[in-house]
């Protein structure tokens, strides 16, 4: 595997240091991640160019980006142009040239197309795509632009989150990947993980997986109750389905479809999109940039799809089971122990908690089982899923129940045991799977 080892903080200090960026192009500037990047960039850059369809389009989204980041200093930084009148000179300039385009592979070949005829030979070429082929989307290209082209995969909104996957090509030159490493955890504060070129590299991957399977649950239990059942409690800030209609379906669609097509690994099926998804798509159905997905508003009511008949009515309308063990495990972690409250939701009795415990168990042996696969060690996954997704690392929860507990969870959910957490439940070694200087375990245990 590719991936490197993240660099020690002496190295960064050495690397950080060795070329300038001064010029940042931003390409798709109007869309959520190319505005809330180049919001980043001007942090630190004294110039970035906002490009778009149009120049209406590309102050749009620096006006986006001043909102996000509730700074008018922003605008100082930034300059704004369109595809066909600023590009070729903005480009030809830029130190970095950032492509936050649709996540669709033909348009952001297309705009490659464009950036390869004018860039400079030593010029950085950034794609933040979210799971598309970083060697598939230089295929056929020079030799200077393959040298120069890596993933640089933001979570949203840049602002906040930090987690960030560093995904060089077989061609990206290694002292480059090194510099962006650097770069990015000393003047962007970043918190880098790499990656391997896998399709929805290590976050999306193993996140999206949870994801989609909580939208295959809902069809069957409703996404009121699943939402409850994978809730703040499990090692999550925002429920499963309230996250998909946040990121917007669609977006949800080209990650899970790409990786269905793309692997084929234990949890295969999971990653497949309900079909009822796909119908309530066809009918404008998106998330919240639509105003609907699983949940909507209206008047402060907030109402809940019926996935079979693709029907909304009041959330209060829906009548759940006792759940009480929930508050139970919520009410220890308030009081700081976590390892109490987690003992409880292992020990919980009825039928959803074991399919709650049975989604904790994939999500844990999926993340153990892409070691080697996405990241060298779960180091990687664990940093990606805390400062990326903000759940709780799955190591964190290992740690936190037990190893041996773990892995009869796992297997009593009738699930693959990873042989990483089999070697460690027998030998006792590790002593604890997570270590990290800056963060603490305790954050991702929410009260629900």
């Amino acid at each position: 595997m590719s991936a490197s080892q993240q660099l020690t903080p002496a190295e960064v200090r050495k690397l950080v240091g060795s070329r300038k960026i001064e010029h940042v192009v931003v390409l798709g500037a109007n869309g959520t991640m190319g505005y809330g990047s180049g919001a980043l960039f001007t942090t630190v850059v004294p110039k970035v160019t906002f490009l778009a369809r149009t120049k209406a389009k590309a102050e749009e989204g620096l006006g986006a980006a001043v909102k996000q980041v509730r700074s008018p200093t922003v605008a100082s930084r930034v300059e704004v142009g369109d595809y066909d009148h600023e590009f070729d000179a903005a480009v030809a300039d830029a130190d970095l040239i950032f492509e936050a385009l649709t996540e669709d592979f033909d348009v952001k070949k297309a705009i490659f197309d464009k950036v390869e005829k004018v860039r400079r030979d030593d010029s950085i070429v950034a794609t933040v795509t979210s799971g598309l082929s970083i060697n598939a989307l230089c295929e056929g290209r020079g030799d200077s632009f393959r040298k120069n082209f890596l993933g640089l995969h933001f979570f949203n909104p840049p602002n906040v989150i930090v987690g960030t996957e560093l995904i060089p090509g077989d061609d990206t030159d290694p002292e480059l990947v090194d510099f962006i490493e650097a770069y990015s955890r000393a003047r962007l504060g970043r918190e880098i993980i790499r990656t391997a070129d896998t399709p929805a590299f290590a976050g999306n991957r193993v996140g999206f997986k949870v994801l989609n399977e909580a939208a295959q649950l809902a069809e069957e239990h409703g996404p009121v109750l699943i939402d409850r059942l994978i809730g703040p409690y499990t090692g999550r800030a925002m429920t499963p389905l309230a996250t998909i209609d946040l990121v917007g379906w669609d977006i949800h669609r080209a990650i899970v479809d790409n990786v269905y097509e793309k692997t084929q690994d234990e949890a295969h099926e999971t990653n497949k999109l309900p079909a009822y998804m796909d119908k309530l798509m066809e009918r404008g159905v998106l998330g919240n940039k639509t105003g609907r997905g699983f949940f909507w508003k209206e008047d402060k009511v907030r109402h809940v799809l019926d996935p079979v008949s693709g029907d909304y009515k009041p959330e209060a309308e829906v009548n759940l089971p006792d759940l009480s063990y929930i508050d139970d495990v919520s009410a220890l972690y308030s009081q700081g122990r976590y390892a109490e409250g987690i003992q409880i939701f292992l020990g919980a009795d009825g039928e959803y908690a074991a399919l709650a415990r049975k989604v904790i168990a994939g999500y844990i042996s999926y993340a153990f089982h892409r070691v080697g696969e996405v990241t060298e060690t779960i180091s990687g996954v664990d940093r990606i899923m805390g400062m990326g997704f903000n759940w709780a690392p799955p190591s964190v929860l290992v740690d936190t129940m037990g190893k041996q507990a773990a892995v009869d969870m796992i297997a009593k959910a009738g699930l693959p045991v990873p042989s990483i957490l089999e070697e460690a439940a027998r030998s006792g070694s590790p002593k604890r799977f997570f270590q990290h200087p800056h963060i603490n375990p305790g954050r991702f245990f929410v009260a629900s």
